[in-house]
């Protein structure tokens, strides 16, 4: 085990891991576009296509997770509720506290088989990512500003061209806006006193409005809400470099389904059964502080091996032409040459891969949530 440890922690392999993801990523990016002139004629076979495309580079990530570190996720729900995974269309409300919830969140949905087709209401700035936005803009995310009066035309237009998407999708939520921290949740509370709502210690105040419409643009589509609450075991705070790295998290999630009929079609009602959601998510991060536990029966959904198989598809197909390149430059037994390469190969996918952690890292990123400073600057 310390052997293998080691080994995870070794640089030069991480290099590797990260070419791959990279090279990977602008070949599926470049198939993506060449997909565009199918958009004309056949919108679904594009739709589908990009689904498949997506999958191959997102669960490069999710196999980190699972293969990699070897990170467990426990579900903390019924029988029911998970047979209905992966046969619904659905929104999904997850809590907004770690570097990898979005990880985690991917890897339900790779095992329920919806990976590819999983949205999620984005801000605008992602799209500038490379890979990541660049995959998720073919897939027609719906990014965001968060300033209603610019965002309300094209939320409103994203989601409604995916009324008729053909493969069961995920859409993914953080309603509080940002992810939590300290200072954050302070100026949300206030900003509750002032309301008049309940304050929140775990969570943000939820923003109801990205909620609302994506409910009322999205019924008739989607069958149910999935309220997602995650936490880590012995107080565990996971970082995507920890992935990297092959740290071992134990990850908890609480899966509750609600109907959509059961929701209130009044803007203002659903913005208080919003609300009162977040209360009760509190209460069960209350519960999870205290007993170290969700409430509920315990399921643990197998990882499947497609995200192992995948990756090392593109492993075998993209390093081979490298490590033969790389001897023969070695034969060549030019210094010059030698240095030339090694930039040339490695400094753009350790570039991109730091890029890619330093959007999930709590202390670089987030909005500038109530720091009127901060808006004065932008």
């Amino acid at each position: 085990m310390a052997l293998l440890a080691y080994l995870k922690s070794l640089f030069i392999l991480q290099l590797l891991m990260g070419f791959v993801f990279v090279v990977s990523g602008l070949i599926i990016n470049f198939i993506q576009l060449c997909t565009c002139v199918l958009w004309p004629f056949n919108k679904q076979l594009y739709r589908r296509i990009n689904c498949r495309l997506a999958y191959s580079l997102w669960s490069q990530l999710v196999m980190l997770l699972e293969w990699w570190s070897g990170t467990d996720c426990t579900l903390y729900t019924d029988q029911a509720t998970v047979d209905k995974f992966g046969t619904e269309h659905a929104i999904i409300i997850l809590n907004h506290n770690f570097e990898i919830d979005f990880l985690c969140g991917w890897t339900m949905c790779e095992r329920y088989g919806i990976l590819g087709s999983s949205k999620v209401l984005a801000k605008h700035e992602l799209l500038k990512v490379p890979l990541i936005g660049w995959t998720w803009y073919f897939l027609e995310i719906v990014f965001c500003k968060r300033k209603w009066e610019e965002d309300r035309k094209t939320v409103f237009s994203g989601l409604d061209r995916l009324k008729d998407y053909p493969e069961y999708m995920w859409f993914l939520l953080y309603c509080e806006g940002t992810r939590f921290t300290e200072q954050k949740h302070q100026i949300s509370m206030q900003i509750a006193e002032s309301k008049g709502l309940p304050k929140l210690k775990y969570h943000l105040l939820p923003r109801t409005k990205g909620f609302t419409t994506t409910l009322q643009c999205l019924k008739g589509t989607v069958t149910a809400v999935y309220d997602v609450t995650l936490n880590f075991k012995d107080n565990q705070t996971p970082t995507l470099l920890g992935i990297v790295n092959g740290k071992k998290y134990k990850a908890d999630l609480s899966v509750r389904r609600f109907s959509v009929e059961e929701i209130p079609d009044d803007e203002k009602e659903c913005a208080n059964w919003l609300h009162k959601l977040y209360q009760e998510k509190d209460a069960l991060q209350e519960h999870y502080s205290k007993e170290g536990k969700f409430p509920g029966p315990t399921i643990i959904p197998p990882r499947r091996p497609w995200t192992l198989l995948n990756f090392l598809f593109w492993a075998t197909l993209l390093l081979s032409p490298l490590i033969n390149f790389a001897c023969g430059v070695a034969v060549s037994g030019s210094p010059l040459l030698i240095i030339v390469v090694e930039h040339l190969d490695f400094c753009p996918p350790s570039i991109a891969i730091r890029r890619l952690i330093g959007v999930t890292e709590v202390k670089k990123t987030g909005s500038s949530y109530g720091n009127q400073e901060a808006k004065k600057q932008n």
